[in-house]
C-alpha cells in the first residue's frame, strides 16, 4: 500500500509515530509562519502543519502550490494539535510533514467538495465522480452498502439460496412499458430488460428451490419522479410450500432485523391493515400511521338540511386537524387552494372550528343550526381547538383528495418527523380492477396473483368478479411502499382462466407465458413471495426523499445521464448489423 494509515484513523496514541497518508486536497491555509493542510481520503479527514523554520523551505514551497483536489503523498511525524478540534476523529493530531509529494495535480473543481456544497443538482449529477467525494453522499452508499449485507446475512440464515436470473429475457404486455434490446443474431427480434424476475422465480419454485433470493436490477421505461430510476434494484425473494402467513412472518423478520441492524430500533411486530380498511380510513393504499387523523364518512351526519354540495354528493368525508381552530382565513384558503390543484380537482373545502365552549363554527353556518353542527364534532371526536376539514364529491375522487390534504395537515403539524419509523403489512387486495377506457379487467398486482380460496368462486360470475380478493400482500413504511407480493397461481386451469379474464386468448397466453404454463403441468408446488424496492428502503432508513441519492450513478428526470451523456444516437454501422432502419416521429 502508499499509505500506512487512513486519514480517519490516527488518534493520540499515535503520537510520535512515523506514517505515510495519501488522499486529496480539502483546503489549505497560509498564515504565513505556518501552513496547514485538510488531507481527505472516504475515511476522514487529518490536518497537515508545516512551520517555517520547522520543516524544509522545500516541502513548504510545494505546499504553497498546492490546490483543492490534488491528489498527494505525505510521510510525516503525529503530533498532538495545539487547538484541538472536536468536530472531527482526527483533531486531536496532525502531522508535522517531513515528505511531501504531489501524485496528481487537479483542475478547480465546478462546485465544493464540501457536505454543504453550492453545486445544483444537474451540475453534481454531469460530475458526479466529483460528487461522490462528498460525506453525505458517500454516506449514503455506504448506509447502501450496509443494508445489503444485512440483507444477505439474514436471508442465508433463513436458508434461501441467492440465484442470478437472466437480463435479457422475453417482452411481456403488461405492467410498464419494457426496454427492449436488439438482437444481431436473430435480425428483427428482441430481448426485454425485465421488470422483475418474476416468471423465473416461479421457475425455480418448480425446480426445487424452496427459497429463493436476488438483490438484483430491474428496468422500466415509465414516466420518473423522486422515488423512481428506469433501472433499479429490488430485493426479490420467492418460497415454496408455504402460506401467506408464512411469508408475511419471514419477512416482516427481515424488516425488523434491518431496523435492529441499521437504525438500532425495536419493532416487536409489524402490524396489518386491509385494504379495505386503508381505503376508508386513509384514502389509500400506502397510508402513513405515524399519525392518527383518520377519515370518517359523514353522509348520515351532513345531508338533508339543503346544502345542495353535500345532498348531491356521493361521499362526504372528513378529517380532524386537532388544535387547528385558530388557522387564519389565509390558511384555510391555502388549504382550499391545495384540494382544488388539478391533479386532486376537489371543487372546494368546507371547514369547521371548535370554539371556546365547544361551540362550533362552520363555513356553511347559513345550512346548519348549532345543534347540527355539534353531531359533526361528535362524529370526528373534536375537542375545542380542533378544525374540522370536509370535501365532498364523487367517492374514488374525494377520498384520494382528503388523503392528500391529511398528509398536508400532517406535515404542517409535524407529525412526519424522518426519525419516527411506522411499518404496517397492507393485505388482501382486490385481484382485478376494472379500466373503463380498456373496457377490460388488470391485474391489480400480475397475472400471476393467486385469488383468496374462498373467493375464487366470484370469478365464475361476471356481476361478482370485481369483488374477488387476492392474496396479495404489501409492506409499507411511512406512506411509502417499500414491498409487495402474492401467494402465486400454480395450478394451470386456474392460470388460464385469469389469463381469460385478463384478455388473454389461449394463443396469446401460450406465446407469451406458455413455458410457465408448461412448467406448471410438471408438478409445481405452492409457492408465493415478495419483492422490496431496495432504493426506497435505503432512502427511508437515510431519512431521504429521493432514491437518486443512494444510487452511485442515477439518471435525471427525464432519464439521462448526463456525465456520459446517455441515452445517446449510435451509429448506422451499427444500425446495420442490426437490420434496424430509423425514422424517429416528432423530432
Amino acid at each position: 500500500m502508499l499509505r500506512t494509515h487512513t486519514n480517519g484513523e490516527l488518534r493520540q496514541e499515535h503520537v510520535g509515530q512515523t506514517v505515510t497518508l495519501v488522499g486529496w486536497v480539502q483546503r489549505t491555509r497560509d498564515k504565513g509562519g505556518i501552513l496547514w493542510i485538510d488531507l481527505r481520503d472516504r475515511y476522514g479527514i487529518t490536518q497537515l502543519a508545516l512551520e517555517e523554520g520547522v520543516e524544509s523551505e522545500e516541502v513548504r514551497e510545494i505546499a504553497r502550490h498546492l490546490g483543492r483536489e490534488f491528489v498527494v503523498s505525505v510521510t510525516g511525524t503525529v503530533a498532538e494539535r495545539y487547538s484541538k478540534n472536536a468536530h472531527i476523529p482526527t483533531g486531536d493530531i496532525e502531522i508535522r510533514v517531513g515528505k511531501l509529494e504531489v501524485l496528481n495535480p487537479a483542475k478547480l473543481p465546478p462546485f465544493l467538495i464540501e457536505d454543504d456544497t453550492d453545486g445544483g443538482d444537474e451540475l453534481r449529477m454531469k460530475y458526479r465522480y466529483l460528487d461522490l467525494r462528498r460525506n453525505p453522499v458517500r454516506n449514503n452508499l455506504m448506509l447502501r452498502h450496509k443494508m445489503a449485507q444485512a440483507v444477505r446475512r439474514y436471508l442465508d440464515g433463513q436458508e434461501f439460496i441467492e440465484v442470478e436470473t437472466p437480463v435479457l429475457i422475453k417482452s411481456t404486455p403488461e405492467g410498464a412499458r419494457d426496454f427492449v434490446v436488439p438482437s444481431r443474431m436473430n435480425p428483427g427480434e428482441f430481448y426485454a430488460l425485465p421488470q422483475s424476475p418474476q416468471t423465473f422465480k416461479q421457475l425455480l419454485m418448480v425446480s426445487g428451490f424452496d427459497r429463493y433470493f436476488q438483490i438484483v436490477k430491474c428496468f422500466r421505461d415509465e414516466d420518473l419522479r423522486a422515488d423512481r430510476q428506469p433501472e433499479f434494484t429490488q430485493i426479490d425473494c420467492e418460497m415454496a410450500f408455504v402460506t401467506q402467513e408464512d411469508i408475511l412472518n419471514t419477512f416482516e423478520g427481515l424488516v425488523r432485523y434491518l431496523f435492529k441492524e441499521i437504525k438500532n430500533l425495536d419493532f416487536p411486530t409489524v402490524p396489518r391493515m386491509e385494504y379495505a380498511d386503508a381505503m376508508r380510513w386513509y384514502g389509500n393504499d400506502k397510508p402513513d400511521v405515524r399519525f392518527d387523523m383518520k377519515f370518517v364518512e359523514l353522509n348520515e351526519v351532513v345531508k338533508g338540511q339543503g346544502f345542495p354540495v353535500f345532498d348531491s354528493a356521493e361521499l362526504v368525508v372528513g378529517i380532524n386537524a386537532a388544535t387547528c381552530a385558530a388557522y387564519t382565513r389565509k390558511q384555510l384558503d391555502e388549504l382550499t387552494n391545495f384540494v382544488k390543484r388539478p391533479q386532486l380537482g376537489a371543487t372546494g373545502l368546507v371547514y369547521a372550528r371548535v370554539e371556546a365552549g365547544g361551540v362550533v363554527k362552520s363555513s356553511v353556518d347559513k345550512f346548519y343550526s348549532q345543534e347540527e353542527l355539534q353531531k359533526w364534532k361528535t362524529a370526528l371526536n373534536a375537542n375545542e381547538g380542533d378544525l374540522l376539514l370536509i370535501l365532498a364529491g364523487p367517492a374514488d375522487k374525494t377520498r384520494k383528495a382528503l388523503s392528500e390534504l391529511r398528509l398536508e395537515m400532517g406535515q404542517r403539524l409535524g407529525l412526519r418527523d424522518k426519525d419516527t419509523f411506522a411499518p404496517l403489512w397492507v393485505v388482501n387486495f382486490p385481484l382485478l380492477e376494472y379500466i373503463e377506457e380498456e373496457g377490460r379487467y388488470f391485474a391489480m398486482h400480475h397475472p400471476f396473483t393467486s385469488p383468496k380460496p374462498d373467493d375464487l368462486h366470484l370469478l365464475d360470475n361476471p356481476e361478482t368478479i370485481g369483488q374477488a380478493r387476492a392474496n396479495a400482500y404489501d409492506l409499507v413504511i411511512n406512506g411509502v411502499e417499500v414491498g409487495g407480493g402474492s401467494i402465486r397461481i400454480h395450478d394451470r386451469a386456474v392460470q388460464a382462466r385469469m389469463f381469460s379474464l385478463l384478455g388473454f386468448s389461449p394463443e396469446e397466453a401460450q406465446a407469451q407465458f406458455g413455458f410457465l404454463l408448461d412448467a406448471f403441468e410438471y408438478g409445481a408446488p405452492p409457492h408465493g413471495g415478495i419483492a422490496f424496492g431496495f432504493d426506497r428502503l435505503c432512502s427511508l432508513f437515510g431519512g431521504a426523499d429521493s432514491i437518486r441519492d443512494f444510487i452511485a450513478f442515477p439518471k435525471n428526470n427525464s432519464g439521462r445521464d448526463v456525465m456520459i451523456d446517455s441515452p445517446s444516437p449510435i451509429s448506422q454501422v451499427q444500425l446495420k448489423e442490426l437490420s434496424i432502419k430509423t425514422d424517429v416521429v416528432g423530432k
